[in-house]
């Protein structure tokens, strides 16, 4: 079964008293202690960044581990290839992907997903296995950036996280400049399933996830029913 948990925000980076949303994720892998790999690239492999995952899951029952791009492993494929779930990590997401892309790393993932490796992750770790996310990699202003495209649509995290995603968001997909898509708050993820949504869970209970689209030159939120991981 191929599987991605994409989160607007939370998770061990966010949420250090909060681990329901880790521990959801470590619940989709079939392995009863499964191999988990973090992927920092997008932080450019912050070392706090990295810390802080070991001390997340380190005390959880699974196989941490992390990649490093600046470090690689010497046969980065079967590296991949031999975990049970990979764990992307936030940051620029128009750096993870030009990374991705130079050291064949995406081709790599997509081949461990078909094969029912879980796919996760936060903010640029969420975004990217969109066809388009909204991001602030560019510096100057939040813009829509092409992605991987596993999964058709849009996606916008820190929907209610950052003063001006919201209002970036809506009226992209209001003037047709991003494709209609799914919004998450902090704490708010997607559960996709052979690349469909198979449902929404949050962290927070305040925390929700839209369906955004544009209907007559408006954006239109709908909000997806959600699971609060009690």
């Amino acid at each position: 079964m191929r599987q991605i948990v994409a989160m607007g925000g939370g998770g061990f980076s966010m949420e250090d008293d909060n681990p329901g949303l880790d521990q959801y994720i470590l619940r989709q892998s079939e392995v009863s202690k499964p191999s988990i790999c973090f992927i920092p690239t997008a932080s450019g492999d912050a070392d706090e960044y990295i810390e802080k995952f070991y001390r997340f899951f380190e005390k959880e029952d699974c196989n941490p581990s992390h990649l490093s791009l600046f470090n690689p492993p010497h046969k980065l494929r079967e590296f991949v290839l031999d975990k049970d779930i990979l764990y992307v990590g936030g940051g620029s997401t128009k750096n993870l992907l030009a990374l991705w892309k130079e050291w064949g790393l995406e081709q790599i993932i997509l081949e461990a997903w078909e094969q029912g490796t879980v796919l996760a992750g936060l903010s640029a770790g969420a975004i990217c296995w969109f066809q388009e996310g909204l991001t602030d990699s560019f510096g100057d202003k939040l813009r829509p950036i092409d992605c991987l495209g596993i999964i058709e649509g849009s996606c916008c995290p820190h929907y209610d996280g950052e003063v001006n995603r919201r209002k970036a968001y809506t009226e992209l997909i209001t003037n047709e400049e991003i494709k209609s898509g799914y919004a998450l708050d902090d704490g708010a993820a997607l559960h996709i399933v052979e690349s469909e949504i198979h449902k929404a869970i949050s962290s927070r209970r305040s925390a929700q996830a839209y369906y955004v689209y544009n209907k007559g030159g408006k954006a239109v939120e709908e909000k997806i029913p959600i699971t609060y991981l009690s």
